[in-house]
């Protein structure tokens, strides 16, 4: 691959700074950019990993920096029926080092400012195991939507998807995030091999366009972090104006961050004493398997901005439990709840009703009042009103977010992972029931679609044993 003179030169300092070596580097890039998968320990099991692993013909290779990432051989094919029950999440290796780097905990408030297509937001929303908050941001609308698609098939509930600039954010959520993902725009230097066009738009722009929107960035990261929170900043460049000395300019600036250092890893190269920023970290790769990328952790010293204030939260009224159709519309969603699974324990969130969509919030409404939503909280389905009831219909978001074991077997439809019928279902086609699950099932009503031991979707079943198929025509197979 024909790499630019001046980008070689920079790296070669770079590395040299580093204490390591450069050989290699320019040769890496005629090879094939490694493929990985991160499997989703929400409806994985590990002990349950070399079974997923076996089903997509990969290796059992770990990627050292992501405890659920391995490496495969060739990109997993979108017609898998493990892809769209959400099992597995495609990502390149190198990828997969901030989401590990930021290590959520449940219950935290975590803020992925520049989400899509929605790697590392998948990752964190595992981690917080459904407790807490996710705001997932991307500013663009056509992925923003991407966005959206990949963490309802990830099965993840309690995220809020915005479409929004960092700033207009920064004006209304101060101190609101306990830990904030910068995975920034950058001049893609790391997705040279991946991308050979990547090279002349770096020749046209350069780091030069991407370093006054870092900062931007930054600014609007600082704004919205508690004191004692966290940021984690990455990049898939090798520029040291773009990774290191804007971190330093940042650290300058806001004199209260200090750098969280991490243990060795396998693959990752850790900055030393004497460095240009020590605690940071790199993969570079011609010493690891995975394209080129920075990350570096950071913390916030308590004090600094004023912490969030719900009370300037603006008031408005909301349908209430005590208004005659709200509460006939949440009486509708839990007799759905508990006749689809074994043992329903009630709402996770607040029930919240626009129009005839039912949301289940997991901060409070208003919070994001005045932002472009994609998603605001769990969004389980909505409510379809008769001449006599007021009815539940179940949204393609809520059967992945359930799990086969929560689900009473007479509402449970387990086809295997190689049966005709699943791709049929994906094309959106009606599928029948053998006369062995007819006997299983119930008479009629909904039923839960599963690729193996995984919920794939919702059908109706009728007593004739036919499935009428309500997978997501956006979504189908052609």
């Amino acid at each position: 691959m024909r790499l630019p003179g001046t980008f070689l030169d920079t790296v070669s300092s770079t590395l040299d700074s580093l204490g390591l070596p450069s050989e290699g580097f320019t040769e890496s890039f005629d090879l094939e950019s490694p493929k990985g998968v991160r499997i989703n320990r929400n409806k994985v099991f590990p002990e349950h990993y070399g079974d997923i692993l076996k089903d997509l013909d990969s290796g059992s290779i770990k990627v050292p920096w992501c405890d659920s990432g391995f490496y495969i051989g060739s990109d997993p094919v979108g017609n898998d029926p493990y892809y769209h029950a959400g099992v597995f999440y495609p990502q390149e290796p190198s990828a997969m080092l901030p989401g590990q780097v930021i290590g959520a905990r449940p219950g935290e408030k975590i803020l992925d400012l520049c989400a899509a297509p929605g790697g590392k937001t998948c990752r964190i929303g595992e981690d917080l195991k459904g407790e807490g908050l996710l705001v997932a941001n991307e500013i663009n609308e056509a992925r923003s939507r991407a966005l959206l698609r990949n963490v309802e098939r990830m099965g993840l509930t309690n995220v809020v998807v915005l479409n929004e600039t960092p700033e207009h954010l920064a004006s209304k959520l101060i101190s609101y995030f306990d830990k904030i993902l910068l995975d920034v725009p950058c001049s893609g230097e790391g997705m040279f091999r991946r991308d050979p066009k990547a090279v002349s738009s770096w020749e046209k722009f350069g780091p030069s366009s991407c370093i006054p929107i870092q900062k931007d960035i930054l600014e609007a990261a600082h704004m919205m972090l508690k004191g004692g929170g966290e940021i984690v900043y990455s990049t898939c460049t090798f520029d040291p104006g773009e990774d290191e000395s804007q971190i330093l300019s940042f650290i300058e600036r806001h004199q209260g961050y200090k750098v969280i250092p991490h243990p060795e890893i396998e693959g990752v190269s850790h900055a030393g004493p004497g460095s240009m920023l020590p605690g940071s970290m790199r993969i570079w790769p011609h010493l690891a398997r995975g394209d080129g990328h920075f990350c570096v952790h950071l913390r916030k010293e308590q004090g600094g901005s004023d912490p969030y204030v719900p009370e300037k939260l603006p008031h408005y009224k909301t349908r209430r439990s005590d208004n005659y159709g709200f509460g006939k519309a949440r009486e509708a969603y839990e007799s759905f709840m508990k006749e689809i699974l074994l043992d329903y324990k009630g709402l996770t969130g607040e029930f919240v009703l626009h129009g005839n969509r039912i949301h289940i919030m997991h901060a409070d409404q208003r919070t994001f009042d005045g932002f472009k939503a994609v998603k605001l909280g769990d969004y389980p389905g909505e409510i379809k009103n008769t001449t006599t009831e007021r009815i539940f219909i179940p949204s393609h978001s809520l059967a992945l977010s359930l799990n086969a074991c929560e689900i009473r077997p007479d509402s449970l439809l387990k086809i295997s992972r190689s049966d005709q019928r699943l791709e049929r279902y994906l094309k959106g086609e009606t599928i029948c029931v053998t006369p062995e699950e007819k006997a299983e099932l119930k008479k009629k009503g909904h039923i839960v679609i599963c690729a193996g031991e995984y919920p794939l979707g919702f059908g109706k079943i009728s007593g004739d044993g036919s499935v009428k198929n309500l997978y997501p025509k956006a979504w189908r197979l052609m």
